[in-house]
C-alpha cells in the first residue's frame, strides 16, 4: 500500500468519479489531496489515515460507503449533515447598508472564508448555498477554497454546493440569481410555451455543464408548480398551469441536470423539485415568503392536479423534494383534512403522500429558515421610510408551528419525514433532541445515509475540486449561447398581427423605440428614429403589471404582487399610448406572470409576448430572422372582475378569456 498526494492518470483513461463503482474503473483522483493505492488502483485518503476504509473504496455502492461513513460519524458531525447552511460574502464597504444585508445572505463577489469556516469546521455543515455573483474562474476559484477546508476536516467530507436558478431573466433574491456570464434562457414559463421536451432537457444539460465547471453540484430546482392562480409572484419560475405539460417539462428539466431518467451520476448536478406541493393556488396570488401570506387554496380534485407534475419528477428520480411554506387548506389525505401547518412539518404529505404512495426515496430538504421565528419586521414589516432587511434571528417562515420552539419545530419537521433543514446551521439543536430522547438517533441516521450517498453517487469523495481555468471555456460558450438564443426567440407568442405587420418588411425600415437598444435594432437592419412621428412604426417594450402591495417587507417589497391590469399614471403603458396614437406598433410584454391585454390589444398593431429575451432576440422576431413559436403556458383573463371569479386552484378558470391557454399565432 502507497500513500502519495498525485494522481498521475489521463483524464481520457478514467471515469468520472460517480460512475466508478457502475463501470469497475479507475475514477480522476484529487491531485490535491492524500491518496493510497491499493492494488494498482487509487483511492482519495479522505481521512488521511493512510489506509483505505470502506467509505473511502469507489468500487463498494455509494449506499454501503455512506452507511460505513455513518457508523464512524458522531451525532455532532452527523446532525451537521441535517444543515443546509448558506454561505456569506464579503462585505464590500462601499457597498452600503442594503449591500451588506446582500452579503450577509451571500451576494457578493467573494466568500467570507472566515464564517464558512466556522460553517463547515464548527458546525460541520457539508451543504450549502451559494449566492455569489463573480467570474466563472473566479466563482470556481472561491468553491475550491471551501472544499479545500472541508478536505481538512476528520473524515474529508466534501461539499455539496447548491444554488438558485442562475441561467434566466428573472432575478429576485431569495429565489433566482442574475445570469451573469451563464448562458442566458427564457424563464421557464417560455419553456413551457415553446413546449418541447426536447429543448428542456437541452437546457438542463447546459446548465449542467455550466454549474459542475464552477463547482455547484445541486440545482435548488426545477420549480414543478402549477401556476393557477394568475396574480401569484413566483409565476416566472414554472412551466405553467396545465398539469401534464407540467409534467412533461419537469421531468425533461431533471432529466438534463441529472444526465438521465435513472438517479445520479458523476457528472450530475442532483435537482430538488419544489415546492411540494399546491403553492401555486395562493390565497389572492400572494407568496408564502411573507408572514401576511401563509395559506394556499384548495379543493381535493384541484389538489390532485398539482400532484401531478411531482409524480413526474418521482419517476424521473429526482434526488430531492422541497416542500411548500405554505398551509395547504380544503385538502384531505385518506379521508383526513390536512393538518394546519405548512409543509416541511406535514406528516400526512411527506410520509403519508411523498414517501409512501409516491414511492419517493430520495432527500426532504425544506425551504429556508422553516424553524426560526418571524418577529418584529418579519411579522410587522419596516416602519415607512426604511428599507426591509432579513434581521438573524428573527426572520422565519414557521407557518402554522409558531408558538413552537425551534427545537420543537425541528422534533416536528423531522418526524414529517424532513432530511435537511435550509438555510440553518443550528445543528446543535438537533444533537440536543437526541440526548433527550426526543428524535432516535437511528432516524438521524438515516437522513445522513440518504445524504451521503447522493455525495458518493456524484463522485465528490473523489474529487471534489474543478478546474479553475477550464471553467471560463465553459461557462456560457458560444454553442451554449446560441442554444440560449434560439430558445428566447422560439418561446416569444404573437397574439395579435394586424395588418400582417410583422415580421417588418422593407418598407417600414425606420423604427422608434421604447425601452429597446438602437444597438440590436441597427445589427437587425433596422434605422432607429428620435421620435414616433419619423418612423415607419415604433417596438414599445413593457412589464406585465404589477403594485406593490406590502413594500415594508423583505420579499413583498421586492415581488409583483397586485392586479394583472394597468392602472392610470404607468410610465410604461403611457409611453406604448403615445407611440400607438401616431404610428403602428408592437407591443412587446414581457410576462413574469399573466396580463390583461384588453387595454392593450385595441391600440396596437401587434402584440407579441416574451418570458424574458434580449433585445437581440426580440429584433430577430421583428424582422423575421427569427419566427415566434410560442403557445400561451397560461391564459389571459380579460379583466380583473375575471381574475377574482376564478378558484385558486384551478387551471384556466376565468371566464371568457382574452386569449386560452395554447394560443399563439405564426407568421
Amino acid at each position: 500500500m502507497l500513500r502519495d498526494g498525485v494522481c498521475g492518470l489521463g483524464l481520457a483513461a478514467v471515469l468520472v468519479a460517480g460512475d466508478a463503482a457502475a463501470q469497475g474503473k479507475q475514477p480522476v483522483i484529487a491531485a490535491r489531496d492524500a491518496a493510497v493505492t491499493v492494488d494498482g488502483l487509487r483511492f482519495r485518503d479522505a481521512n488521511r489515515d493512510g489506509k483505505l476504509e470502506p467509505y473511502e473504496d469507489w468500487r463498494l455502492p455509494a449506499e454501503a460507503r455512506a452507511a460505513d461513513l455513518v457508523k464512524r460519524m458522531s451525532l455532532e458531525e452527523k446532525a451537521g449533515l441535517m444543515m443546509h447552511g448558506s454561505l456569506r460574502a464579503k462585505v464590500d464597504p462601499a457597498a452600503g447598508a442594503d449591500g451588506k444585508v446582500l452579503a450577509g445572505i451571500g451576494r457578493g463577489a467573494a466568500y467570507d472564508l472566515e464564517d464558512a469556516r466556522e460553517l463547515i469546521a464548527g458546525k460541520k455543515v457539508t451543504t450549502m448555498i451559494t449566492r455569489l455573483a463573480a467570474g466563472p474562474a473566479a466563482m470556481a476559484a472561491e468553491n475550491n477554497k471551501l472544499q479545500a477546508v472541508a478536505a481538512g476536516e476528520r473524515w474529508g467530507i466534501p461539499l455539496t454546493i447548491s444554488t438558485d436558478p442562475r441561467n434566466a431573466f428573472t432575478s429576485l433574491v431569495g429565489a433566482s440569481n442574475d445570469a451573469g456570464g451563464f448562458s442566458q434562457w427564457p424563464d421557464m414559463p417560455g419553456m413551457g410555451a415553446i413546449g418541447d421536451p426536447v429543448v428542456t432537457r437541452r437546457f438542463g444539460n447546459v446548465a449542467r455543464q455550466e454549474y459542475r465547471a464552477v463547482g455547484i453540484q445541486e440545482a435548488l430546482s426545477p420549480q414543478a408548480d402549477l401556476a393557477t392562480e394568475p396574480r401569484w409572484s413566483r409565476i416566472d419560475g414554472t412551466f405553467g398551469d396545465d398539469p401534464e405539460r407540467v409534467k412533461a417539462q419537469t421531468e425533461a428539466y431533471i432529466a438534463g441536470f441529472q444526465g438521465g431518467e435513472t438517479g445520479l451520476k458523476g457528472d450530475s448536478v442532483m435537482c430538488i423539485v419544489k415546492h411540494f406541493a399546491g403553492y401555486g393556488a395562493m390565497k389572492d396570488g400572494l407568496d408564502s415568503h411573507n408572514s401576511y401570506s401563509r395559506h394556499a387554496v384548495q379543493t381535493d380534485a384541484a389538489f390532485a392536479q398539482h400532484l401531478v407534475p411531482f409524480e413526474g419528477a418521482v419517476a424521473a428520480h429526482v434526488a430531492g423534494v422541497m416542500p411548500t411554506y405554505a398551509i395547504v387548506d380544503g385538502v384531505s389525505v385518506k379521508g383526513k383534512p390536512l393538518e394546519a401547518v405548512g409543509a416541511g412539518f406535514n406528516k400526512q404529505l411527506l410520509t403519508g403522500v411523498l414517501r409512501e404512495t409516491m414511492r419517493f426515496d430520495g432527500i426532504v430538504l425544506t425551504d429556508w429558515l422553516i424553524t426560526s421565528d418571524c418577529v418584529g419586521e418579519c411579522l410587522e414589516g419596516a416602519p415607512a421610510g426604511k428599507k426591509p432587511g432579513i434581521e438573524p434571528g428573527k426572520f422565519g417562515m414557521s407557518w402554522g408551528v409558531e408558538r413552537l420552539t425551534p427545537e420543537q419545530r425541528y422534533a416536528k419537521a423531522i418526524a414529517a419525514g424532513v432530511d435537511q433543514f435550509g438555510g440553518v446551521s443550528d445543528s446543535d439543536l438537533i444533537v440536543a433532541l437526541v440526548k433527550k430522547g426526543t428524535v432516535a438517533e437511528s432516524r438521524v441516521d438515516v437522513s445522513a445515509v440518504r445524504l451521503l450517498k447522493q455525495k458518493f453517487e456524484l463522485g465528490l469523495f473523489e474529487n471534489p475540486y474543478v478546474d479553475e481555468a477550464a471553467a471560463s471555456t465553459v461557462v456560457g460558450k458560444p454553442e451554449f449561447k446560441a442554444a440560449a438564443l434560439s430558445a428566447q426567440e422560439r418561446s416569444m407568442v404573437l397574439l395579435t398581427n394586424g395588418k400582417a405587420l410583422l415580421p417588418v418588411r422593407a418598407v417600414r425600415r425606420k423604427v422608434f423605440l421604447v425601452g429597446v437598444s438602437e444597438v440590436a435594432a441597427r445589427a437587425a437592419g433596422l434605422e432607429p428614429v428620435k421620435s414616433a412621428g419619423e418612423a415607419d412604426f415604433a417596438v414599445v417594450r413593457m412589464d406585465a403589471p404589477h403594485q406593490q402591495l406590502h413594500p415594508g417587507y423583505f420579499f413583498g417589497s421586492r415581488q409583483h404582487e397586485g392586479d394583472l391590469d394597468w392602472k392610470p399614471g404607468d410610465a410604461e403603458f403611457a409611453a406604448f399610448e403615445a407611440a400607438a396614437g401616431k404610428v403602428p406598433t408592437v407591443a412587446a410584454v414581457y410576462l413574469d406572470r399573466p396580463a390583461i391585454l384588453t387595454a392593450v390589444v385595441g391600440k396596437a398593431a401587434a402584440v407579441v409576448v416574451n418570458f424574458g429575451s434580449s433585445d437581440e432576440a426580440l429584433m430577430a422576431v421583428v424582422t423575421g430572422k427569427a419566427k415566434p413559436e410560442g403557445k400561451l403556458p397560461f391564459e389571459l383573463p380579460r379583466s380583473m372582475e375575471a381574475v377574482r371569479a376564478q378558484k385558486p386552484g384551478v387551471p384556466d378558470d376565468s371566464p371568457d378569456p382574452l386569449f386560452k391557454v395554447g394560443f399563439g399565432l405564426g407568421y
